[in-house]
């Protein structure tokens, strides 16, 4: 095989001893022959670049049983190992930077999907009976999107998925049983799920408790921890492999900017801090401490599986909205309608979540949190991606350990 380097009209010269190379996957790197060093910024101009589109005409990509790519010009009867896309390699810029901000606070989930045409989407939204989860579904269905609703109350959820076929006869909805607060059930969903032989390109994690007294699961785990974070943990490991094989593909994460005010860290996290006992337990606490979980769980997802074509993203949908979140006590419920008239709508709250799931600007974009259709940084200590690791293995643990003391 002739392994020479393609001649190219990029401006940038390879010094000596480098060679411009690309990874499967269209990245650009560089190899030091001396040093036997690879880097991913051109030695002399620090760029980043990346080969996009097809292979030239009569070009084709050919892998060895070892596993090497290599190049055949059926035209002039060559062979290389240099991807001829390397002769129109351009500058990799930072996607979020030319994110543009067409969306605010007050942009709704309608009007971010405008134009758009899911109908090759498949979805899942869980807690999707009721406030931004419901106009989640309504508005990815009003575009073509087929989604599933994974609820708990199937009453509610079925009178939903009649509610949006009533508006929308062409809308591809269904529900499905999940209980979040049995894990037993998480399993099941997935099974049935995957069951149906259909792909899965997004995943919303939209559930949420808020303001519970102080109660456990049949699963032994405080219930806000379990069922905002652990329970969707474990259902997206277990969906895991039927993203990969649908990418690309998006998990989303809805967590609050309540993750801000909590002092879970690296070096305080634990199984009791997690999942507290009676006596250490705050309801405020709990919730705080459940999303920045769900933060940290998303940048960390999207470090494991980014190379495999799947992303992930947080964000914050709004502030005290007056959903089904607030029902557990009297002085949230009346906080919450004292603040109504100055909240967002639901359709307003599903912007946010809509924009991360659908909006063409984000593909391939993971590890970012967003807060009014816009990305902001999240808090310190969900960036940590020592916190995340310890988050993860925890998470893992700790399911092990409940699942092995569940009844068979």
């Amino acid at each position: 095989m002739h392994q020479g380097s393609l001649e190219t009209d990029s401006e940038d010269e390879i010094p000596p001893a480098w060679e411009e190379r690309v990874t499967f996957e269209g990245k650009v790197y560089y190899a030091n022959h001396e040093t036997k060093a690879t880097q991913w910024t051109h030695p002399t101009t620090g760029k980043k670049k990346e080969v996009k589109g097809e292979l030239p005409y009569g070009w084709e990509r050919k892998i060895t049983d070892e596993g090497v790519v290599f190049f055949i010009d059926h035209v002039h009867e060559k062979t290389t190992y240099t991807d001829p896309r390397l002769a129109f390699a351009e500058e990799k810029k930072d996607p979020i930077i030319g994110f543009r901000q067409k969306y605010d606070g007050s942009s709704t989930a309608l009007s971010v999907l405008q134009g758009r045409d899911l109908s090759d989407q498949y979805v899942i939204v869980t807690g999707a009976n009721s406030g931004i989860g419901y106009e989640t579904v309504r508005s990815l269905s009003k575009h073509g999107a087929s989604v599933v609703l994974a609820c708990r109350d199937m009453v509610k959820a079925n009178d939903c998925v009649k509610d949006i076929q009533k508006e929308n006869p062409m809308a591809k909805v269904e529900a499905m049983f999940l209980d979040l607060a049995k894990l037993s059930t998480v399993k099941k969903f997935a099974e049935n799920y995957l069951a149906k032989d259909r792909p899965l390109n997004v995943l919303i994690l939209n559930a949420g408790v808020f303001g519970l007294p102080y109660s456990k699961t049949d699963d032994g785990l405080e219930t806000t921890f379990q069922v905002n974070h652990l329970a969707q943990f474990y259902l997206t490991q277990l969906l895991t492999e039927l993203l990969i094989k649908s990418s690309p593909s998006r998990v989303i994460v809805v967590s609050s900017e309540s993750h801000r005010f909590t002092d879970l860290n690296r070096n305080n996290i634990n199984t009791s801090k997690l999942s507290p006992s009676y006596a250490q337990y705050s309801d405020l606490k709990a919730y705080n401490l459940s999303k920045i979980c769900n933060v940290a769980f998303s940048m960390e997802l999207n470090r494991r599986l980014r190379s495999r074509n799947v992303t992930s993203l947080s964000l914050h949908p709004g502030n005290m909205m007056s959903t089904s979140l607030q029902r557990n006590w009297w002085l949230y419920r009346l906080l919450f309608t004292l603040v109504r008239p100055f909240t967002k709508s639901m359709q307003q709250g599903a912007a946010t979540t809509v924009l991360c799931a659908a909006s063409k600007e984000l593909e391939g974009i993971g590890g970012l949190y967003f807060n009014n259709c816009y990305r902001c940084p999240a808090s310190e200590a969900a960036c940590d991606p020592v916190l995340a690791d310890k988050l993860w293995t925890l998470s893992e643990n700790m399911l092990e350990d409940c699942l092995s003391h569940a009844p068979s």
